[in-house]
């Protein structure tokens, strides 16, 4: 069933229509990257895989305060480039509101797949930590988890949120409808969002059905109702 899954996963992706390339820039890293070790912080939950969730954070607001922040350099300090949307990660989701998590595994991503990956999450410790919490419970393999995470979200193809963001009384609604616009498959109830206590965007979490075709998101994942007013951080 897991081999099946990920084989639609491959073809849906590949059949994608070519991504448009978002305005932000990202300078691969010479060398490979360390992976930092990453130690377990909840229970191990292993369970029947129903979807999965792309969860995308917004850079501008995630390097807000954190700009001089050592750990946060690569993706906040321009000196790698500038970040739009990054991955956060790829989780499976389970019955119900319930996710697996955690599952046992003795593999870690090699230096090489850490490095290909930073422009996608320029964070090793986040690549590392979403890998053993995530996807050792989709594939026993984090070259497979690394890989179909980059084929989600090459195929996936951006709007201007530079433009988007000084559109007034924008609300849910206009960001989940624009995204879909843009995406051939897509649909506005398919795309979650996450915004913070200010109002502002923080990630857009796309979901997706267990054969990888984008599908409704539930309560729990879908987020502020599509009246409600939300900003946009653009960066200075």
């Amino acid at each position: 069933m897991r081999g099946a899954a990920w084989g639609v996963a491959l073809a849906v992706a590949l059949l994608s229509s070519p991504a448009a390339a978002q305005a932000y820039q990202c300078r691969i890293p010479q060398g490979p990257i360390s992976v930092p070790a990453i130690e377990r912080d909840g229970p191990v939950r292993e369970m029947r895989v129903t979807g999965y969730t792309l969860a995308l954070s917004w850079s501008p607001e995630f390097c807000r305060f954190r700009d001089d922040e050592p750990r946060h350099a690569r993706q906040c300090s321009g000196r790698a480039g500038r970040f739009a949307f990054v991955v956060h990660g790829l989780w499976p989701n389970g019955p119900g509101n319930s996710w697996p998590q955690w599952c046992p595994t003795r593999r870690a991503p090699s230096p090489l797949e850490m490095a290909q990956a930073m422009c996608m999450s320029p964070d090793p410790a986040l690549v590392s930590r979403q890998w053993f919490k995530h996807g050792a419970c989709m594939t026993p393999d984090p070259g497979a988890y690394l890989r179909i995470t980059q084929i989600l979200w090459d195929s996936l193809r951006w709007p201007d949120f530079d433009r988007l963001s000084r559109q007034r009384d924008l609300t849910a609604g206009d960001i989940r409808q624009t995204f879909a616009d843009a995406n051939p498959y897509w649909e506005a109830e398919d795309v979650g969002l996450e915004v913070n206590e200010r109002g502002w965007l923080r990630e857009m979490r796309l979901c997706y059905g267990d054969d990888f075709m984008p599908q409704a998101c539930n309560r729990q994942r879908y987020g502020p109702d599509d009246d409600e007013d939300v900003r946009i951080w653009r960066g200075l």
